[in-house]
């Protein structure tokens, strides 16, 4: 597993689970001395025990050498980063070739080279020609397998997929590929194989299409506030419909993260380059930025029209629940605005403030979401861990400066926050005052 990041550890420490021998390979020294002490570098629940159980059964184990884990595998996936590339918007594909020049020359007999990277179309074609060029010899195939985890769950959705995709036209690497992924096959799980530029557009389209649904029941939200209807209701009914489905049909600030912003720009810059442009992906990437920017001032309204020498708190700065991810979150877009209009910051987040300190220097780090209400003018709930679903309403009011709550997640009732005497601004719904 050429890159021990969220998807080659996850996945790496998943195909151990299933019974194999699994080697995962990181330039970053730093960051292989850590799991080799037993140290997880990013937060995902039970990823350090399923780390530990398989080091100590002697299934998984970490190197910063290549050469010391291509030889003698029957596959080797290439799960390096692709983040967005700077000017354009399209994949930065360095890394992801630079590892298949260097696994070209370390190959000792057959293997499948697997891109479980996200990559645009075409990258797997061109992972094949560096490879053959770097090593006319060499015995491979190439296949995509895109990887459809979502942070905070990544174990349950690698152990129990709605599908698994495997792209290649290769018998050879079929069978490979269906070896690895056998448990799977015992549990009946869709396995969808078809050709490589149709798995690579899969995990793309399968992105933008979520990214689409946050961002049309954000734009519904909008509506229902003007009309005096509830976002929530209006999605549950949508959701009822076996057409539509409940998911990802949750008002908020926006989608953030390390997938959808990237993924909806790769996407949309590839389909430019092919002639075909998707403008409604276009349109989605646009709404979606203007409306991390819009949440400040949402802010700014529910204190009155200016937050100038006022204090907010704000719970929870990740981009979603259960990780420490800080990759496009709302927050890097929101607390920036409010500081600039002259708000002190105040935040708390289980699992995020080591990342988010290095991102908002300037934000005053509390120990727990009470500390973050404490003398604060509005309180902002922004991100909707757990342990913010069920708190104590009456000592938050009476820690406030001013008993104003804007959650962005829909988290409470309305009738709660007013019996608790809040003045209560949610997404979607009708504020309410005390």
């Amino acid at each position: 597993m050429v890159g021990t990041g969220y998807v080659g550890l996850v996945s790496g420490a998943c195909f151990a689970e299933f019974g194999h021998d699994v080697v995962c390979v990181d330039k970053d020294e730093s960051k292989t001395a850590r799991l080799l002490r037993g140290e997880i570098p990013i937060y995902e629940p039970g990823l350090d025990q399923l780390v530990a159980d398989n080091v100590r059964a002697g299934r998984l184990s970490f190197t910063t050498v290549l050469a010391d884990a291509v030889p003698g595998s029957a596959a080797v996936f290439i799960a390096v980063g692709t983040p967005s590339r700077r000017g354009d918007g399209f994949a930065d594909l360095t890394y992801v070739y630079a590892a298949a020049e260097e696994i070209a020359r370390t190959l000792d007999g057959y293997a499948v080279i697997v891109d479980k990277s996200t990559v645009p179309v075409g990258t797997g074609r061109q992972v094949q020609r560096i490879i053959r060029e770097t090593r006319p010899d060499a015995d491979f195939d190439v296949a995509s397998n895109p990887e459809f985890l979502r942070e905070g769950s990544a174990i349950e959705d690698f152990m129990r997929p709605d599908r698994v995709v495997i792209g290649t036209t290769s018998d050879r690497a079929r069978e490979v590929m269906r070896a690895l992924y056998r448990p799977l096959f015992l549990l009946e799980t869709p396995i969808v194989m078809t050709t490589l530029e149709t798995a690579e557009l899969i995990k793309y389209a399968a992105n933008a299409f979520l990214a689409t649904k946050i961002t049309f029941i954000n734009e519904i939200a909008d509506v229902c506030e003007r009309v005096g209807a509830d976002v929530q209701d209006v999605a549950k009914g949508m959701g009822l419909d076996g057409r539509i489905g409940k998911k990802f049909l949750h008002a908020g600030p926006g989608y953030g993260g390390s997938c959808f912003p990237k993924d909806t720009r790769a996407i949309a810059q590839s389909a430019r380059q092919a002639g075909a442009p998707l403008r409604l992906v276009e349109t989605v990437i646009a709404v979606n930025e203007e409306r991390k920017r819009a949440m400040a001032e949402r802010v700014v309204a529910a204190a009155g029209g200016s937050v100038d020498g006022a204090t907010i708190g704000v719970l929870g700065v990740s981009f979603k629940p259960n990780t420490d991810d800080m990759r496009e979150a709302p927050s890097l877009d929101i607390i920036p605005a409010l500081q600039q209009a002259g708000a002190t910051v105040q935040a708390f987040d289980p699992a995020a403030v080591h990342e988010a300190t290095k991102l908002l220097p300037d934000v005053r780090w509390c120990s727990d979401a009470y500390e973050a209400a404490a003398g604060a003018d509005v309180l902002v709930l922004l991100t909707e861990w757990n342990e913010f679903r069920a708190l104590d309403l009456e000592r938050v009011r009476s820690l406030l400066a001013r008993p104003i709550v804007v959650d962005m997640r829909n988290v409470y009732r309305q009738a709660e926050m007013t019996a608790a005497g809040l003045t209560y601004h949610s997404i979607g719904r009708a504020s309410i005052a005390d």
